[in-house]
């Protein structure tokens, strides 16, 4: 058995382990939703590699076994030879697809029964409403008022209720727990749970098992779900990789967030990766990167822009900007990476055909 990076062989089996306090992790509090305080988080909580490998096998003829992509004018442009994980070819055009049925799918029958309930405004939004109508459930999303049409009119199409909230004036993590509790619903949240953690991290365990080692691993940051699961993989199957977040430059809460040693919470960023402007790092993510990530770095809207336009020109593929966040962070460490095998996690490619229009022709 492959040696999991964190306590016992998985959190089913955590035994003896199972409830104590790990007091190393400086985290928010132990509560559902609301506003960060300091404390402390469960061992049991906390994904390995083993969670992953179940995920997996879970998901496995469900989720799609997105391709990996080379370019040589990449290898050229940064001088290493790059893997670029496609999952703007995945269910519902991310990679959330890949936790979000995960989470469902480990629900037991009562709780299918009664229904789930999150809140998103994109990615996640449309694969909990994708994965519900797959197994079966109902599902409520909280989306504001000022969602992107196109997300609003793909999730209520995969049969999913929509409620909406004024983003400027709500707490959308209140509503979705007071219609949790109200209606008897499993909240589940986009990035801090652990069987959205393993879902993800078997992105990257794909991209391991099909190019072998790597170097170094480059994952677009928001919350941390992908970063983190990628994180477990990496440490199981290439245990002298590199992982790198890659963040917006006017939302570095991770970066600031690793340096500290401690959840840092900011104001909504203002950038055009949308699938990156969370305003903190996950609880259960952040006890993993704060680990086993080797740094975070960020990239500007602009990189977004230019990385968006070479992948439609060379690559013939569409990626959204938050999809670019580690190609672009690639470029920007690319004098630290010369010659070397490097992993790119392309997140997505939902994008609205004008928006990506507009970026383009800028």
């Amino acid at each position: 058995m492959v040696q999991p990076c964190y306590g016992a062989a998985s959190r089913a089996d955590a035994g003896a382990d199972a409830g104590l306090i790990a007091d190393r992790w400086r985290l928010p509090a132990k509560v559902p939703f609301g506003p960060v305080t300091e404390g402390r988080v469960v061992v049991s909580e906390i994904p390995t590699f083993d969670d992953v490998a179940a995920a997996s096998r879970r998901i496995e003829g469900h989720a799609a076994h997105t391709p990996v992509l080379t370019s040589r004018t990449a290898d050229a442009m940064l001088g290493a030879r790059l893997f670029f994980k496609c999952e703007n070819f995945q269910r519902t055009g991310a990679f959330k697809f890949r936790g979000a049925f995960n989470a469902l799918s480990n629900l037991d029958a009562a709780a299918r029964a009664a229904g789930v309930v999150t809140f998103s405004s994109g990615n996640h939004a449309q694969a909990i409403a994708r994965s519900a109508a797959m197994l079966g459930m109902a599902a409520t999303i909280v989306m504001p008022e000022d969602a992107p049409a196109s997300k609003v009119a793909a999730t209520r199409g995969y049969g999913a209720r929509i409620v909406t909230y004024d983003r400027y004036a709500e707490d959308r993590e209140a509503i979705g727990l007071k219609l949790s509790q109200e209606e008897g619903l499993t909240l589940v949240p986009p990035y801090d749970h652990a069987d959205i953690v393993a879902g993800q991290g078997t992105a990257a365990k794909e991209l391991f098992e099909e190019v072998g080692e790597l170097d170094a691993l480059f994952v677009c940051l928001g919350g941390g779900g992908l970063l983190s699961g990628s994180l477990l993989s990496a440490c199981a199957l290439s245990p002298a990789c590199k992982v790198f977040g890659v963040e917006p430059e006017a939302g570095n809460d991770g970066q600031r967030s690793l340096q500290s040693g401690e959840i840092v919470r900011i104001e909504a960023p203002r950038t055009i990766a949308d699938g990156a402007q969370t305003l903190a790092l996950g609880r259960i993510p952040f006890a993993i990167i704060r680990e086993r990530c080797a740094g975070i770095t960020t990239v500007t809207d602009a990189a977004l822009v230019e990385a968006m336009r070479f992948f439609a020109a060379r690559m013939k593929i569409v990626v959204e900007p938050t999809g670019c966040l580690s190609f672009c962070g690639a470029e920007r460490m690319a004098d630290e990476w010369r010659d070397a095998r490097i992993g790119i996690l392309v997140s997505g490619g939902n994008v609205d055909v004008a928006r990506l229009s507009t970026l383009l022709s800028e």
